[in-house]
């Protein structure tokens, strides 16, 4: 292990931490588990990679979001809250579909082909960090990591809209009750979730290869983290996605043969060890 290596899974982690913290917030208020999220973040790096190539890429890493944010409004007022009310399987089936059609849209948009995205320009390179040089970009992806997660900490509890995040989310009747509006509430947490995985997917573009099978091969690392961490926790996914990025990483170069396995033994862990997740169900915790 080399502290090149330590940093190559901080980068994943917080692309983990960013994608999972969208999908924690879906699942805690609307307790949807939303099996389109790795086709949203798909559709971010796609986003990324046609702005970028006409405009410029700090331009994707705003548009992304906004774009996806506006399709998550389309997921919540068309999907969402029409299936509240149905059974869990019956609304993940509906999110699974939801997945195949947006991949085949996309597919018939920018084709099968993998597309690369240039870094932006001085970011290309390399730096130096504790006298070890490593990728500049990969630093940026850390850095916004970092100043989401804090983002989203003050948001959910420094503000009016995050106290009534958090409680539409441990109590959805009583809250309605003290006025709370839990669709407004249920809207907002649905885009921003989207818009997350957007960001995501535009951060990923330049760091991974843009390619139809980037949401599935995603999909699966992120909905783990979100069990591990407890369902609808986002410190829980932000903490478990860090831990599972590294851990992985660190695995493909200490233990190749079983490092795709890692996720799922870690997995089965934390379900025998404390079926809950480690900071159990809650947007809030």
């Amino acid at each position: 292990m080399n502290f090149t290596q330590l940093l190559n899974g901080v980068a994943f982690g917080s692309l983990l931490m960013i994608l999972s913290s969208g999908l924690a917030m879906i699942y805690g208020l609307r307790g949807v588990t939303n099996f389109a999220h790795g086709a949203l973040y798909m559709a971010g790096a796609y986003l990324a990679f046609s702005v970028s190539a006409h405009f410029s890429f700090w331009l994707a890493l705003v548009a992304a979001p906004l774009v996806l944010a506006v399709l998550g409004a389309v997921l919540e007022l068309v999907f969402f809250r029409r299936l509240e009310h149905r059974s869990h399987i019956e609304v993940g089936l509906v999110t699974f579909g939801i997945a195949l059609v947006l991949e085949r849209v996309i597919v018939l948009i920018w084709g099968e082909r993998t597309l690369a995205v240039s870094a932006p320009a001085g970011l290309g390179g390399t730096t130096s960090v504790f006298g070890v040089a490593y990728p500049a970009y990969r630093l940026l992806i850390i850095a916004v990591a970092v100043v989401l997660a804090a983002g989203l900490v003050w948001w959910l509890r420094g503000t009016t809209l995050g106290l009534h995040i958090r409680a539409a989310s441990r109590d959805g009747e009583t809250s309605s009750i003290l006025g709370i509006d839990k669709d407004r509430v249920s809207l907002v947490v649905v885009c921003v979730g989207a818009a997350l995985a957007g960001l995501a997917g535009a951060l990923a573009a330049p760091y991974v290869s843009v390619d139809p099978g980037m949401g599935v091969a995603i999909l699966i690392n992120v909905l783990i983290v979100v069990v591990i961490g407890g369902a609808g926790s986002i410190a829980g996914a932000m903490i478990a996605g860090m831990v599972l990025g590294i851990v992985q990483t660190l695995g493909a170069v200490l233990v190749p043969s079983l490092s795709v396995l890692v996720p799922y033994i870690a997995l089965v862990a934390v379900l025998l060890w404390r079926p809950a997740g480690l900071a159990g169900k809650g947007v809030a915790r």
